[in-house]
């Protein structure tokens, strides 16, 4: 868990919200492992993509709170008071797992005694998982595919089906229909690196968010740093980088929109140095969305945006503004 907590974090604020929670749950009766039948049902959710998906199956059963924001970095953020009070209210949470929230963990394992929590990553295989090579640790930013990232879909739906039988057949029929269109986007995505000649289908970024994407659609990915912001890059990371721009001729790399920018200027600079011209192709989402009431804010929206982005700047052919022709023109 250390490799995701932000150094110079405060061990003792975190646990004085976990004793805060000790003293307010053992206070108060536990709720029902059930929903009472009054909806909205509160839901609280850590990050945009598991909050998409909730609001996509619910419907209009649940209020559902997001509580790491739009343009946030998950992990090195700081669990507040506030946040502690949002996961009391809910009747049912959800969360990402692997680790992708890991200043947040005690919490939430303490919330869990007294009400449903949920990892919606339960379901991917140790098989299926990541690793990071330099720490080993898995990568948890299992949404950049979306085949894989569809099966947190079904464990949010039979989640909130075994919380609330009453509306089992709306839960199921909002997953099946919001699986449908993933199926869409993940066929738009394939489709859309492959448009990108072979040599240049290389995704180059600031931290290495991207390596789900890179196995399920076939492009190369590279991250400056490891799957954790945290984690520094050097010198030698930064001149390997820069060979690869000028021997391949990569004509792009990608800034986040979460991350950091220094370092991706730096290869630019280094790449000039060598007489090769890099651009910025754009700003990718990674470990969050785009802002809320935007088609950038919804998971589809994020993954057509990313895909599109990349696939224009590095020599692909694209629809202008995405799959659906909503993205933003800026």
């Amino acid at each position: 868990m250390t490799y995701f907590l932000r150094i110079g974090y405060s061990a003792w604020t975190r646990w004085m919200i976990v004793a805060v929670l000790t003293v307010l749950m053992g206070a108060a009766p536990a709720p029902a492992r059930t929903f009472n039948g009054n909806y909205p049902i509160r839901v609280g959710a850590t990050v945009g993509m598991v909050a998409d998906i909730v609001r996509e199956v619910a419907g209009d059963k649940a209020d559902v709170t997001n509580i790491i924001g739009s343009g946030v970095d998950p992990h090195v953020y700081s669990p507040t008071r506030g946040d502690a009070a949002v996961l009391l209210r809910s009747d049912i949470i959800f969360y990402s797992g692997i680790l992708l929230e890991g200043q947040m963990t005690d919490i939430l394992a303490k919330i869990s005694r007294k009400r449903p929590v949920h990892a919606v990553t339960e379901l991917l295989s140790e098989d299926y998982l990541l690793r990071d090579r330099q720490t080993g640790h898995h990568d948890p930013h299992v949404w950049m595919d979306v085949q894989g990232w569809s099966k947190a879909v079904a464990v949010v739906s039979s989640k909130l089906v075994e919380f609330d039988p009453a509306s089992a057949d709306e839960y199921r029929k909002n997953a099946e229909a919001y699986q449908s269109r993933l199926e869409r986007l993940d066929a738009y995505a394939r489709s859309a690196i492959h448009s990108i000649p072979e040599n240049q289908r290389v995704l180059l970024t600031a931290h290495d968010a991207f390596s789900y994407m890179g196995r399920a659609y076939g492009i190369e990915v590279k991250g400056i740093q490891g799957i954790s912001t945290e984690s520094e890059a050097g010198l030698k990371d930064i001149n390997r980088l820069v060979d690869l721009l000028v021997n391949r001729r990569i004509p792009a790399v990608f800034v986040e929109t979460s991350v950091s920018d220094k370092n991706v200027k730096a290869l630019i600079e280094g790449a000039a140095a060598r007489d090769h011209r890099v651009s910025i192709g754009g700003s990718l989402f990674s470990d969050a969305m785009g802002p809320p009431g935007t088609y950038e804010g919804t998971y589809e929206g994020m993954i057509d945006h990313n895909i599109t982005v990349i696939a224009k700047a590095l020599g692909g052919k694209v629809p202008a503004r995405g799959m659906q022709d909503k993205l933003s023109t800026d």
